[in-house]
């Protein structure tokens, strides 16, 4: 485990974008406090063709041009990045108001090597407060996040991993289990709300059911190209 770092905490919040520009504004502006704070926030655009990074740029401290892929993306972030805190954002996910110092009590006071926030899906129905509680639980027993967690690493041990794999699907599934053999997560119980419209856009029970059925695949062993090809082949049929 890494020793507690002397060096005041800078944070690196990388965005992964790829179209969209319906949600980046309000995304971005919901980071103003950390950015005011002396914090960085850095979009990496795998080139959208809607102008997501255009409306990006006045409200982030960079927009970076990254080729296709979430994973290569957040590579290329951390690449750039100038923190010694990374954490990984998505788009459609909104940090909660006290962020900054969950993050600081991880930073000074915990030998952890890395963490990720609770989650909660942004929908009004009771099946969504249900569903993020069995990811929060399932997260917390098995020590393996999302990336809908906000997932935040030390730069030094994100660094002697090499990162994310270049994969399709599941990179950061397949991330944490190897941070997991560095430390446990440190779980901030603070939520971050990440949207729910894919479920609802997808129906329920199906994106449920969709989401076991390939992490259990991809447990058994089958390459995240064949997970990813079988998932767009479900999405384009539903």
């Amino acid at each position: 485990m890494p020793e507690q770092s002397l060096e005041p905490m800078a944070v690196s919040i990388v965005v992964p974008v790829w179209q969209e520009a319906e949600v980046i504004e309000d995304s971005l502006r919901a980071l103003e406090p950390l950015r005011r704070a002396g914090h960085e926030v850095l979009v990496v655009d795998a080139g959208s063709p809607d102008g997501t990074a255009r409306k990006a740029a006045p409200l982030c401290d960079r927009v970076i041009e990254s080729g296709k892929g979430r994973a290569a993306q957040m590579n290329t972030g951390a690449g750039a990045a100038r923190g010694n805190l990374l954490l990984f954002l998505h788009a459609d996910t909104q940090l909660p108001e006290r962020a900054l110092a969950e993050l600081r009590n991880f930073y000074t006071h915990s030998e952890r090597s890395w963490g990720r926030f609770d989650v909660r899906l942004s929908g009004s129905r009771m099946m969504f407060r249900v569903i993020a509680w069995f990811m929060n639980r399932r997260s917390r027993l098995t020590g393996i996040c999302t990336g809908d967690q906000a997932l935040f690493v030390r730069r030094e041990v994100f660094e002697v991993l090499g990162g994310f794999r270049e994969m399709p699907l599941m990179e950061d599934v397949e991330l944490t289990s190897r941070l997991r053999l560095v430390s446990r997560p440190f779980c901030i119980h603070a939520p971050v709300v990440t949207d729910s419209r894919r479920w609802e856009q997808e129906g329920i029970w199906r994106t449920i059911l969709l989401m076991w059925w390939l992490r259990w695949r991809y447990w058994r062993g089958e390459s995240p190209q064949s997970l990813v090809n079988s998932y767009r082949t479900d999405v384009r049929n539903g």
